[in-house]
């Protein structure tokens, strides 16, 4: 569900940080006013940038074609699960676990 609100730019500018705030939750969206008409609109980075990445793949007419013909071969149950991968590539139970390295740092060597 989308929480929309619609308030004036004027009234934005004061409750900006709660806003801000509030705009972080899923769905969440404002709608900011300048003489009653719609001027611009705040929703979170993460909602903005998932949008855009949306977009971005409806508008490639190549990825499109995968995704439909992916949905067809599911539906005709072509696929394996990830354990049939695990099986079929010969992984143990264990081979997939990650270790946490803690304070141990990285440093790439430069070449001289």
């Amino acid at each position: 569900m989308r929480a929309k609100t619609t308030i004036s730019i004027s009234e934005a500018r004061k409750k900006i940080f709660d806003i801000a705030e509030e705009v972080q939750k899923p769905g969440v969206y404002y709608t900011f006013t300048e003489k009653g008409r719609p001027k611009t609109v705040l929703m979170s980075y993460d909602e903005f940038d998932s949008l855009m990445e949306t977009l971005e793949i409806m508008s490639n007419p190549k990825i499109m074609k995968d995704i439909k013909q992916a949905e067809e071969e599911y539906k005709r149950g072509e696929y394996v699960t990830l354990d049939q991968l695990k099986k079929e590539l010969g992984y143990g139970p264990k081979a997939f676990m990650l270790a946490d390295k803690g304070k141990k740092k990285y440093k790439a060597k430069r070449k001289k």
